[in-house]
């Protein structure tokens, strides 16, 4: 039997759209954030693989395989999460011993409580894992109010057999994309007026990129993957450092809508272009900004079925800078085709 550990009282569809409670002359936020590399500095299923597992040795090889390409993420994890021979809560106890939250996080999701901002975690790891480490370090109670997107697994008790219950008929396993596409519209359906929810996506690495791209507003913690290849491919992004800076941003963003409508309670209207990128952005439309990846490793975590060498690189590259601010993003957007941006501001 699948192991449930502390589920959060309220169900996680309504954390997802639930934008209700946010005042109606504010824009409406939803906050996602990847979970290892982002909430927690290290990889929660590596800390398991390398002390209970196929070790530190043989994870890079099969980390390794997944970047050339020879194997799928969703193979090679199996692979990794097989060769656990560990009870759950003995293994929880090398993970609660390594593990490192990032120093501003628990300030950031009390902001996000105290202002109606529903925060969500996407991650291609293990459901119970990550709330058995959300519990831990944040407290039952607070943990509770974060959703949790991500694959669901079978532990045995003996911690024989650790086989995860993948979301989506992928070779990702989870298509972040498709999750946050699906709450987008749950929030768009809970909500009384006609304006559309602002989605925040927060991340470190390429393999984040899937749910990036559905994102208005996309943070990347400073000098990893994720930062690197939106400076590569001109991809708008807010750089942090920890979290504190993510709530700065955030805020700006807040008090530029309470100035935009006035105080007169009149919902902020957003620009219509927000959706032309997920329109055009399938499956069956691979983006600009993934053919001119010139690693696989890029586009094996972006689109699998896509996936293909690339035969001619563009013979012009052009370097942007990061955005630092909501008010620099509105200007690049404009000067610039809106297919090509992940951020959106108001119109």
């Amino acid at each position: 039997m699948p192991i449930a550990l502390t589920p959060p009282p309220v169900p996680e569809a309504k954390k997802l759209g639930d934008v209700k409670a946010q005042p109606a002359n504010k824009r409406k936020i939803i906050c996602f954030s990847d979970f290892d590399g982002t909430i927690f500095m290290q990889d929660t299923g590596h800390v398991l693989f390398d002390n209970h597992g196929c070790g530190s040795e043989r994870r890079e090889k099969l980390d390794e395989q997944i970047k050339t390409g020879e194997r799928s993420f969703r193979d090679v994890s199996e692979e990794m999460w097989g060769s656990l021979n560990v009870p759950f809560d003995d293994g929880f106890e090398v993970m609660k011993k390594n593990l490192d939250m990032d120093p501003d996080f628990q300030r950031f999701h009390q902001y996000c409580l105290e202002h109606n901002i529903p925060f969500n975690v996407i991650s291609a790891g293990l459901k119970p894992i990550l709330r058995k480490v959300l519990d831990t370090f944040l407290g039952e109670e607070a943990s509770s109010h974060i959703g949790i997107v991500a694959n669901d697994a079978h532990i045995s008790e003996d911690g024989s057999e650790w086989k995860p219950i993948w979301r989506h008929d992928t070779e990702l396993g989870h298509d972040k994309a498709q999750s946050i596409t699906e709450a987008r519209k749950q929030a768009e359906e809970s909500c009384d007026d006609d304006t559309v929810p602002l989605i925040v996506f927060i991340g470190d690495g390429v393999s984040d990129l899937p749910a990036a791209r559905e994102a208005d507003v996309l943070f990347a913690r400073r000098g990893l993957r994720l930062e690197e290849y939106c400076r590569e491919h001109n991809i708008p992004y807010i750089p942090f450092d920890t979290f504190a800076d993510i709530q700065r941003e955030i805020e700006r963003i807040r008090q530029e809508d309470e100035q935009k409508t006035g105080g007169r309670g009149v919902p902020l209207r957003f620009n219509p272009r927000a959706n032309l990128w997920r329109r055009v952005s399938s499956q069956n439309a691979v983006p600009r900004y993934v053919l001119m990846s010139p690693t696989k490793e890029d586009k094996m975590f972006l689109w699998p079925d896509a996936f293909s060498e690339l035969k001619k690189k563009p013979e012009v590259e052009v370097e942007e800078k990061p955005v630092s601010a909501v008010e620099e993003q509105q200007t690049t957007m404009e000067q610039q085709h809106p297919v090509q941006h992940h951020v959106q501001s108001a119109a």
